[in-house]
């Protein structure tokens, strides 16, 4: 799919992007990867770790500013949306910030891609965007919803637009991992709630999951992958054995468990043998769209807390090794 194909990722700095970008690159030939960000610090940084890639093109730029994703989704075939600003207390107290990122920033991405007729826009969201409690998960639900109505009026261009939902990922900047790493140094690993649960992912398999989605995806989904959860304490566990723990309580927009599909979107959810879908609730979708899939039972939900699937200490231990 990617073949001869020019590919562009918002964001493309971050771990998501890094991974990505390798992927593409090890196993298709596209024409261009462009990597779309406003640090040009990191974009240096990552020139060095792709140096001779001649198919990588750098373009500085912030999604808030629509003039210059227009100029850089000229014969742009594919994109991904992963540019966010995505810390919970940072944008707690920074609002107007998440706003202009989150959600103008998404106005502007799907305003370009119709104009420059981009095959096809796939945006990263959060488990955060479901029945949020806070301003990020508020922004990305926002944005999630934009996607998903973009459809709507692509019309003639025929661009078409999903959305891709998923947990915490593993050892990504900013994660839990490497927050835990650095302070089992200085002494017990703060935990705010030992009954606090999440969603587990690795980036490898947050990318594959995206590259299918591209495939198939008919325009006006959110995929949302399943994948296992975990316990905070078997984390700590896990990355400090025998270690000590220190209660500090939840931070303001935290939640106990996160939820990725409420109980409100189980009448429009199709499930699939590895994900589940949600169909939106427009006209023009067709229910023959991923008629594979079986639909889900009136009030399903999938909670982290509820979840089948649940990580052992030792496979998080492997999974943290790897990653």
């Amino acid at each position: 799919m990617f073949n001869n194909k020019t590919i562009l990722i918002t964001g493309g700095t971050g771990s998501f992007g890094r991974k990505f970008v390798k992927t593409v690159l090890d196993e298709y030939r596209p024409k261009k990867v462009i990597i779309f960000s406003r640090d040009e610090m990191k974009q240096f940084e990552m020139a060095q770790q792709f140096a001779g890639q001649e198919t990588i093109r750098f373009f500085i730029g912030d999604v808030r500013d629509k003039e210059r994703l227009m100029r850089a989704f000229h014969e742009v075939d594919y994109v991904v949306h992963a540019a966010a600003l995505k810390q919970v207390p940072a944008m707690e107290y920074n609002p107007s910030e998440a706003i202009k990122t989150n959600i103008v920033g998404a106005m502007n991405i799907i305003d370009a891609a119709i104009a420059c007729k981009v095959k096809k826009v796939v945006a990263l969201s959060t488990d955060k965007a479901c029945n949020p409690i806070n301003l990020y998960g508020a922004t990305k639900l926002c944005s999630d919803k934009l996607f998903v109505a973009a459809n709507s009026y692509s019309g003639g261009t025929g661009t078409k637009f999903a959305v891709v939902r998923y947990g915490n990922v593993v050892g990504s900047r900013g994660s839990v991992v490497p927050f835990f790493k650095e302070k089992m140094k200085e002494g017990p690993l703060p935990i705010t709630d030992e009954r606090m649960t999440r969603f587990w992912i690795t980036l490898e398999q947050g990318v594959r999951f995206v590259i299918k989605s591209f495939e198939r995806m008919h325009g006006g989904e959110l995929f949302v992958p399943k994948i296992p959860s975990m316990k905070i304490t078997d984390l700590a566990e896990a990355i400090a054995p025998h270690g000590k723990t220190k209660v500090v309580g939840i931070r303001p927009g935290e939640k106990l468990h996160e939820v990725m599909i409420s109980a409100d979107d189980a009448r429009l959810t199709k499930e699939l043998s590895d994900c589940y879908v949600l169909q939106p609730a427009f006209h023009w979708w067709s229910k023959t769209n991923h008629a594979e899939g079986k639909d889900v039972a009136d009030g399903f939900s999938y909670s982290s807390d509820t979840n089948e699937q649940w990580l052992s200490i030792p496979e998080l231990q492997a999974m943290i090794k790897e990653n």
